[in-house]
């Protein structure tokens, strides 16, 4: 049995918490904030679960098994098969077959008049990814939280916060100016990351706009699946209300770089309406709940998620990407792995 110390209390650290806990390890979780901390980027009321791509693999289908799984381990329902449908344009469908084929995923062909609430392009269909959906974030967060408390091997300690990472020497010193040492190490802090060890990353910043369907649809949209390439341009994508949730909206538009999480950026009401307009038919009968900015990181590099070593020892999710939440239980996979060298070692 080793020591594994994890500085981070989001989706990427609850879950590798979790991981190592049942590879027989003792794991110590540290966070800056409560745990779960309500101010990560993880914290959310829902997250899509879908991966259909031309280059889709097996991993599409690993990651609806694995978050059935982790239901059933941690209790609770946080994982609403509702279904994901993405937009593609008509000319294109055999690819999204040949693609789902691949991975083994089950789809469905569907005319846009099926979702008449949700704006298509012209020229585009659904496709429906049936063993997909949403994740509420939040009460998977909680339920992981839940979980590990009960576990003997399991130390969380919230508000405490790492200010300095040991990366020759696997340890963590502390505000309180103790350290604590593991075997292995994983620096899970989300964009703060960055301000414990070196890496190239930079930090993304999406809005998203939460609505309320009017009454009379409100039985449509419980049942309606997430939805992605929507909009009258195919950029926009959606996730539906539903277990006390409210409708989410966004699109690739309305995501930019910034230098640091500081950065001014108003919340502009009138790009909120104009993200209803292109993605709902009918957008004018949807008020808007709230606003809000949510961080994300990404190698600066490659643009996309990054697993780092930055000591013998030590490993850093310095980029999680635009889906380290769906992704999360594929990652810890992988470094549970890497602890079990470490240990090993």
């Amino acid at each position: 049995m080793g020591s594994v110390v994890i500085a981070g209390a989001g989706i990427t650290g609850l879950v590798t918490a979790i991981r190592c806990v049942r590879a027989g390890h003792r794991v110590t979780v540290i966070d800056r904030g409560p745990v779960p901390n309500h101010g990560s980027s993880s914290f959310d009321q829902h997250r899509a679960l879908r991966a259909l791509t031309t280059e889709n693999s097996g991993a599409a289908t690993d990651l609806h098994q694995r978050w059935m799984q982790l239901q059933q381990l941690l209790g609770g329902r946080f994982y609403r098969r509702v279904g994901v449908v993405s937009g593609w344009s008509a000319d294109r469908v055999d690819t999204a077959a040949a693609a789902a084929a691949r991975s083994g995923m089950r789809i469905a062909i569907l005319d846009p008049n099926r979702l008449p609430h949700i704006v298509f392009p012209d020229g585009y269909v659904g496709v429906h990814e049936l063993d997909a959906g949403v994740l509420l974030a939040e009460r998977v967060l909680h339920a992981a939280v839940r979980w590990l408390r009960r576990h003997p091997a399991v130390t969380l300690r919230p508000w405490t916060e790492v200010v300095e990472v040991d990366t020759d020497g696997a340890r963590l010193r502390l505000a309180d100016k103790s350290w604590v040492a593991g075997d292995f190490v994983l620096v899970a802090a989300g964009a703060w990351t960055r301000d414990l060890v070196p890496t190239a990353t930079e930090i993304h910043r999406q809005t998203i706009v939460y609505a309320r369907p009017p009454q009379e649809w409100a039985n449509w949209w419980e049942q309606a699946p997430t939805a992605g390439g929507v909009g009258d341009d195919g950029t926009g994508w959606l996730l539906p209300p539903g277990d006390g949730t409210l409708l989410k909206l966004s699109a690739t538009g309305m995501c930019r770089t910034v230098r640091h999480l500081a950065e001014d950026d108003e919340l502009d009401r009138a790009a909120a309406d104009r993200c209803r307009e292109r993605l709902l038919t009918a957008p004018h009968r949807y008020p808007v709940v709230a606003v809000r900015h949510c961080h994300y990181t990404v190698d600066a590099r490659t643009g996309g998620a990054d697993l780092e070593q930055v000591g013998p020892a030590v490993w850093a999710r310095a980029a999680v990407g635009g889906d380290g939440f769906r992704t999360a239980p594929l990652v810890a996979d992988r470094i549970a792995e890497l602890a079990a060298t470490a240990v090993a070692a």
